[in-house]
C-alpha cells in the first residue's frame, strides 16, 4: 500500500466523508431547509414576544385585548417544537441510510478480500469496524453536517435583523462571532488526534479479551488465568484514560466557546441598558425602545446558539474523522490480481465445471507456489488433490473459491471467473455455532422451509438422530457441533449444502476429524451427492477418497504430477 503523509491521510478521510454525504444531497437539503424555517419561527416568536412586552408595558394595552396575539405565540411555540423534532427526524434517517451504505461497503470488500487475506486480521478488530466505527458516522451525517450550513445561514439572519434595529449591537456581535470558531478548530485537531488513536485502541482491546476468551482452556490448565485478568485490566485502564483525555477535550471546547458567548451577550445588555436609560447619547442608541432593546436581547443568544449547538456537535466530527482513518484504509486494501465480474451470472463460457489454463501462484515471500496447471472437469464429477503438506493444496482450493487470485493464468468455475457464483465450501472444522438446528441449517439458504430442511437432512442420513430430538428442529447446538459427533456434524453441514441452488462442492480434508466408520458413511454421502449431479473437489491425504475420484491431482510443490 502506498503510504501517505499525515497531510494527505486527513484530506483523504475529510473526501472520503464529504463524498459519502454527496450521495444524500436531498436528504440533507431536507435537514437544511428544516433549520432554515425553525430559524424563522424563532425569529417571528421571539419579535411577537418583544411586541407583546412593549404593549403591555408602554401602550399599556388591556391584557384581554391582546388574546388573539397570545394564541399566535402558542402556536409559534408549538411550530418551533414540531421543527425541531422534525429537523431531528430528517437527520437520524440520512444518517442511518450512510450508515447502512457503509456496511455494505466492508462487507463487500469483506467478501473481495476473501478469508485468505483476512486471516491476519482479529475478528473482534473487524466486529469494531462494522459496529462501533461505523456507528460514529451517525450523529456525524445527521447533525454535523447540516449544522455546518445553519451554524452561518442562521446568524446571518439574525445579525441582519439586529444591524437593521441597532448597528452597534450588531458590531458587537459581528466581531466576536469568528472568535468562537476559531478556538473550535484549534480545540477540534487535538480532539480529532484523540479519536484516531480511541478506535485503534478498542480495535486492539476487542482483540486483546477475544485472543483470552478463545484461550480459555489453555490459560486455566496452566494457571495464567489471574495473569490474563490483569492484562485485560491494564488495557481497559488505557482505553479508560484516553476516553477522559478526549472529554476533557470535549469539554474545553465548550467552555472556550460559553465563555466567548457570554462576553458578548454581556456587552450588548450592557450596551441596551446603558442606552434605554439615556446614558449613551451616540450613535443609534437614542433611538432604542423597550421593543428594540428588548427584541436585541432576546435575539443575542439565538444569534450564538447555532454556534453552540455546532460546538457541541464538534467532537461528532472528530468521531467521524477517527473512525474514517480505519475505514478508509481497510476499504483502500488492495485486492491481489484483477478479478472480473462483469459478465452476467447466466453466462457459461465452456463445457467444463473447472477450467484451469497455465494457472501459476507465488507469494513474494515463498516464490512459486503452484503451477502451471491445467485441468478440465465435467459437471458430477469428482476430483481429488493431494500431495504432501506444503505442496499448495489449500492454495489451490483457495484459487477455485476465488479467495486467491492467480499470479497468471485463468481459472473458469462453471463458465465465470471464481466467486462470481455461491459454491458450498467445506473446511477441516465443520462450522456451528450455538443455535437450533434450523438456524444452523437456515446460515447459506435464509429462505429454506422445514419441508426442505427435513428432506435435506433425509437425505444425509441425519433424518432419524433428528425424530429423536424432543424439540424438533427448534432443538439447540452447542457452538462448534459439540452436541454431535465429528460424522454427525459433516452430515449437517453437508445438509446445509444441500439447501443452496450451488451444486459444486469444496472439501478441505474432510475426513481429518473422523474415525474409520465416520469416513466410510461420508464417502456413501459423497457417493450419493455425485450421483445426484453434484461436482466434489477434495483436498485430502486419505486414499480412501481415489474410489470416489474421477480424476486425481497429485501436487508437489511448484508442480504437478495429474493421473486420471
Amino acid at each position: 500500500m502506498k503510504v501517505i503523509t499525515e497531510v494527505e491521510r486527513k484530506k483523504r478521510n475529510r473526501n472520503w466523508l464529504r463524498q459519502l454525504a454527496a450521495q444524500e444531497k436531498g436528504g440533507l437539503f431536507l435537514v437544511r431547509l428544516t433549520g432554515l424555517l425553525l430559524t424563522l419561527v424563532i425569529l417571528f416568536q421571539l419579535s411577537l414576544m418583544a411586541w407583546l412586552i412593549s404593549q403591555l408595558l408602554v401602550e399599556k394595552q388591556p391584557l384581554q385585548s391582546l388574546w388573539g396575539y397570545w394564541l399566535l405565540l402558542i402556536g409559534l411555540i408549538l411550530g418551533r417544537s414540531l421543527l425541531q423534532s422534525l429537523q431531528e427526524i430528517c437527520g437520524q434517517a440520512v444518517g442511518n441510510r450512510l450508515r447502512l451504505r457503509v456496511r455494505k461497503q466492508l462487507l463487500s470488500h469483506l467478501a473481495r478480500l476473501g478469508p485468505v487475506r483476512l486471516s491476519g486480521d482479529s475478528p473482534a478488530s473487524l466486529s469494531s469496524q462494522g459496529l462501533e466505527q461505523v456507528d460514529a458516522l451517525q450523529l456525524y451525517f445527521a447533525r454535523f453536517v447540516p449544522q455546518m450550513t445553519l451554524s452561518w445561514a442562521s446568524p446571518l439572519i439574525f445579525l441582519g435583523v439586529v444591524f437593521y434595529l441597532d448597528w452597534v449591537a450588531g458590531l458587537f456581535l459581528l466581531i466576536s462571532a469568528p472568535l468562537i470558531p476559531l478556538f473550535m478548530a484549534l480545540v477540534g485537531w487535538g480532539a480529532e488526534r484523540l479519536n484516531q488513536q480511541h478506535f485503534v485502541l478498542l480495535q486492539r482491546l476487542s482483540g486483546h479479551f477475544l485472543d483470552r476468551i478463545r484461550g480459555l482452556t489453555s490459560l486455566k490448565l496452566f494457571g495464567q488465568t489471574q495473569a490474563a485478568c490483569d492484562e485485560v485490566v491494564a488495557a481497559t485502564e488505557s482505553y479508560r484514560r484516553l476516553n477522559m483525555r478526549t472529554l476533557k477535550v470535549a469539554f474545553m471546547s465548550s467552555a472556550v466557546l460559553e465563555f466567548f458567548a457570554s462576553v458578548a451577550i454581556a456587552a450588548v445588555a450592557i450596551y441596551i441598558g446603558f442606552g434605554l436609560l439615556g446614558y449613551i447619547a451616540w450613535g443609534p442608541a437614542p433611538s432604542l425602545t423597550l421593543f428594540s432593546g428588548l427584541l436585541i436581547l432576546l435575539l443575542a443568544p439565538e444569534f450564538f446558539q447555532p454556534l453552540r449547538t455546532l460546538a457541541q456537535q464538534y467532537h461528532d466530527r472528530a468521531a467521524a474523522l477517527g473512525a474514517a482513518d480505519s475505514l478508509v484504509d481497510f476499504l483502500e486494501r488492495p485486492l491481489e490480481g484483477k478479478k472480473t465480474r462483469n459478465e452476467t451470472p447466466e453466462a457459461r463460457l465452456s463445457p467444463w465445471m473447472l477450467d484451469l489454463d497455465q494457472v501459476c501462484l507465488s507469494f513474494p515471500e515463498r516464490g512459486p507456489v503452484l503451477g502451471p496447471l491445467n485441468l478440465q472437469l465435467r459437471e458430477g464429477s469428482c476430483l481429488l488433490i493431494s500431495g504432501r503438506t506444503g505442496s499448495g493444496k489449500s492454495s489451490l482450493l483457495h484459487l477455485l473459491t476465488g479467495f486467491l487470485q492467480p499470479t497468471s493464468g485463468s481459472i473458469r468455475v462453471d463458465g465465470l471467473p471464481p466467486g462470481a457464483r455461491a459454491l458450498v465450501w467445506m473446511q477441516q472444522q465443520p462450522f456451528i455455532f450455538q443455535g437450533s438446528w434450523a438456524e444452523n441449517l437456515r446460515l447459506a439458504a435464509p429462505q429454506a422451509s422445514s419441508a426442505e430442511m427435513l428432506k435435506a437432512l433425509q437425505q444425509v442420513g441425519l433424518l432419524k438422530l433428528m425424530d429423536e430430538q424432543a424439540d424438533g428442529l427448534d432443538t439447540l447446538l452447542l457452538e462448534g457441533g459439540r452436541s454431535l459427533s465429528g460424522g454427525q456434524a459433516q452430515r449437517l453441514v453437508l445438509a446445509r449444502a444441500l439447501l443452496t441452488p450451488s451444486r459444486l462442492l469444496v472439501l478441505d480434508e474432510p475426513s481429518a476429524s473422523l474415525d474409520d466408520q465416520s469416513v466410510e458413511e461420508l464417502l456413501q454421502l459423497l457417493f450419493d451427492l455425485k450421483m445426484q449431479g453434484c461436482t466434489l473437489v477434495i483436498a485430502s491425504h486419505d486414499e480412501r477418497f481415489l474410489k470416489l475420484a474421477d480424476q486425481h491431482l497429485e501436487l508437489t510443490a511448484g508442480g504437478q504430477d495429474a493421473s486420471t
